[in-house]
């Protein structure tokens, strides 16, 4: 196994980031919660420890002795997982690096709504993620946590990038889709699945198997 990098920060999305109708839905991260530690399973994750940014222990609850769950949960009432494809979604501080560049200080680590942020110095595509056995969380005494297996990249939508021009309702087609295309491909991040079910907390390494 190769070390990645180190999970820096872990959260869920207690409802849609996403509102309003087509096509003039808008983005807004305000239901993004930080947690201290994350339920790995095949449905989808589950944060204990609202409001982290430390470890805390891995008894499993969050600070009032039970979990929330994320939106992409299939057991949310409002999941946004139906098709399985969606359950837990990672991304790397160097990858805000690069959007922090293009869109200018709105950009901070975790406003895309990522389950799982690594802190690392280069950047991944799909092929990087996906090839041989995927990925999994360690420990950082070194037995492995669970197995994430890529599914796909998160491709970028109008609502987000607008919000990172600047929250704007409009953005011209031609503008859009230059912004688009720079959010593609595994800047926004890569949409798993758990193989199997395991706890992870900040301080876990990530790495290819």
């Amino acid at each position: 196994m190769r070390t990645i990098g180190t999970v820096a920060r872990l959260q869920i999305q207690r409802s849609s980031l996403k509102t309003g109708e087509k096509p003039n839905r808008v983005y807004d991260p305000a239901p993004l919660l930080p947690v201290l530690r994350l339920a790995v399973t095949p449905d989808g994750v589950l944060g204990g420890g609202g409001g982290g940014g430390g470890r805390g222990g891995r008894g499993g609850r969050g600070a009032d002795g039970g979990w929330i769950v994320d939106v992409h949960h299939r057991a949310h009432p409002d999941t946004k997982n139906e098709d399985g494809l969606h359950g837990v979604s990672i991304g790397f501080t160097s990858h805000y690096a690069a959007m922090r560049e293009h869109f200018g200080d709105r950009i901070v680590v975790g406003c895309a709504g990522e389950n799982i942020i690594v802190a690392t110095d280069r950047t991944f595509t799909y092929d990087d993620l996906a090839g041989g056995g995927g990925v999994a969380i360690v420990a950082r005494d070194g037995p492995e946590l669970v197995r994430l297996k890529v599914l796909q990249v998160a491709h970028p939508c109008r609502p987000f990038t607008g919000w990172a021009l600047g929250g704007g309702d409009r953005v011209e087609p031609d503008i859009l889709k230059a912004h688009l295309q720079f959010l593609d491909g595994g800047t926004r991040g890569f949409y798993c699945v758990g193989e199997g079910s395991g706890t992870v907390a900040v301080g876990d390494r990530l790495v290819l198997v």
